[in-house]
């Protein structure tokens, strides 16, 4: 939806909006949010909400410490968790130095950025994210565990499953939101969960990736539980997956590009993966239980980095399975765009697929693929190394992940 901020200002008042909360991300996609009052929305609008940034990962030192948050009034939410009289919405904004200048640590704006390009070059991305996480039991003190609410398996039903009326409770909140999930399925892992979203632009898409892990961990807590995003909660059991389905269209529709976005992805997912893969946990999870280790791809098979799921038209898309929901996803989306760009504007061509399964193949026949870099170390190694990353990334995103 499209909402002035005219529009706005009149919702609130009509519906008896008390609090506002105007939300952002840290560079490692988490989110944060400060709140105000109905009386200071025509601030926000006109001028920004000022914060301190100093105590925010990758923000800034104690000195010129001050930024500016703008709402962007198109994301108008109401929180449905929150009482019906005096309610809160929430905005994602995006951030400026007081001068007006757009700071470099606003991932959002990054991917606004990628997304313009695209557009610029006469081509619309889309994208859409699959989640996994675990629901674990809390003790006596209320505090996390390591033990699963279940132990069900792979699409499991109730009673086996008892996270059924959990993800409900998700979905039907994603609704009251006007975000709508695709489906949602018990995982692997006992007390792993699953939640999909159909293909969208890539700035809802992205939106929607923060929102879905703030109503899980917040259903979660409501029923007694700990939701768990983290790429290896148990080292028993599967990690956690974050797969991206990703498309791209032409403006003048013609053409096939899936084949050299896929191949752009392909050659640039080393360099990458310190970004979709972006704590030492990550690695823990690569190569196991149908995480990816080679870069490869395939049709339907789940055992390669990327495949090309069974659909027909408009469903037609790719699966990037590497990534896992540690990401943010505002620079991994802006990533995939480039590199898909990349791959089409230089009409790169497929390497041969491999359409068997990489996990019972012998070694002579692995040792034809590169593999994902296998450690945190390694992948930030790449990026940091990466031309096409120091295109893409600004220098303090870059610093940082690389711990440089």
């Amino acid at each position: 939806m499209k909402y002035s901020k005219e529009e706005i200002i009149q919702y609130v008042i009509e519906e008896d909006v008390k609090f506002i909360r105007l939300a952002f991300c840290d560079i490692f996609g988490k989110q944060k949010n400060i709140s105000i009052m109905p009386d200071e929305l025509n601030r926000a609008f006109d001028f920004g909400i000022a914060i301190d940034a100093s105590a925010i990962a990758g923000f800034g030192g104690e000195v010129h410490s001050d930024l500016l948050l703008h709402p962007d009034a198109d994301t108008l939410n109401v929180l449905p968790w929150r009482p019906e009289q005096g309610r809160v919405v929430r905005m994602f904004c995006s951030i400026t130095y007081p001068d007006g200048k757009p700071f470099e640590g606003d991932t959002r704006s990054l991917l606004k950025n990628a997304i313009n390009d695209a557009k610029a070059a006469g081509y619309n991305f889309f994208f859409g994210a699959e989640q996994e996480f675990y629901l674990f039991k809390l003790d006596e003190n209320g505090e996390p565990t390591k033990e699963p609410y279940d132990k069900a398996g792979y699409m499991d039903i109730a009673p086996e499953d008892k996270g059924e009326n959990i993800r409900r409770e998700i979905c039907l909140t994603l609704e009251q939101m006007g975000i709508n999930p695709e489906s949602s399925h018990h995982e692997e892992g006992a007390g792993q969960n699953e939640i999909d979203f159909r293909y969208s632009d890539p700035l809802t898409a992205a939106d929607n990736v923060i929102t879905l892990q703030t109503i899980v961990r917040t259903v979660a807590n409501r029923n007694g539980l700990y939701a768990d995003f983290s790429p290896k909660p148990l080292l028993s059991e599967p990690g956690n997956g974050f797969h991206i389905n990703l498309s791209v269209k032409s403006d003048d529709g013609v053409g096939n590009l899936l084949p050299y976005m896929i191949a752009g992805v392909l050659d640039k997912i080393e360099d990458m993966t310190a970004f979709l893969n972006p704590v030492a946990e990550s690695y823990e999870r690569l190569g196991n239980n149908k995480a990816p280790r080679y870069i490869s791809w395939s049709s339907e098979n789940r055992s390669q980095l990327v495949r090309i799921p069974a659909a027909i038209g408009e469903y037609r898309r790719a699966e990037l399975r590497s990534p896992d929901p540690s990401v943010n996803p505002y620079i991994a989306f802006a990533l995939l765009i480039y590199s898909g760009l990349y791959g089409i504007e230089n009409l790169l061509d497929l390497p041969v697929v491999a359409d068997f399964n990489l996990y019972t193949a012998d070694a002579q026949t692995l040792s034809k693929f590169k593999t994902l870099p296998m450690s945190h170390a390694e992948a930030r190694e790449f990026a940091f190394n990466s031309d096409f990353i120091k295109q893409h990334i600004p220098e303090r995103i870059l610093k940082i992940y690389c711990k440089k």
